[in-house]
């Protein structure tokens, strides 16, 4: 079996304090902010070049909270009340088989500055 490491190349900041507080579609809270601070050694200019002529970037991301070692092939999804079981593949459930996730946010602005990087994001 072929295995993967992947290092972080950031940490996300968000207006979400709380697991609980975050809502299932970003579209729902217009408010919502965060950052992406770019840790090093990826955190060099060059490497963000032109990136600010974007409106929107995908992001990749791991659901660090919710590693488990086992996974379950259904899930129940709040938007069925947690009473109906469907395939954890039909489901935006972060409880997946590799703790994955991937999203589309706008980036509001690029600031680098002595060595930091930090990116501005917002929903769509």
């Amino acid at each position: 079996m072929t295995h993967f490491n992947f290092q972080p190349i950031g940490t996300i900041t968000s207006c979400f304090k709380e697991k609980f507080g975050i809502p299932r579609q970003s579209g729902l809270i217009l408010e919502a902010r965060a950052t992406l601070d770019i840790l090093p050694p990826y955190n060099r200019p060059e490497a963000f070049r032109e990136l600010a002529e974007y409106s929107h970037i995908w992001l990749t991301f791991v659901f660090h909270a919710n590693i488990r070692e086992n996974w379950k092939p259904t899930v129940r999804p709040p938007r069925l009340g947690g009473n109906q079981r469907v395939g954890v593949f039909a489901s935006r459930s972060p409880f997946r088989p590799n703790p994955i996730g991937l999203s589309v946010v706008r980036l509001e602005q690029l600031d680098i500055d002595h060595g930091g990087i930090r990116l501005h994001l917002r929903k769509l």
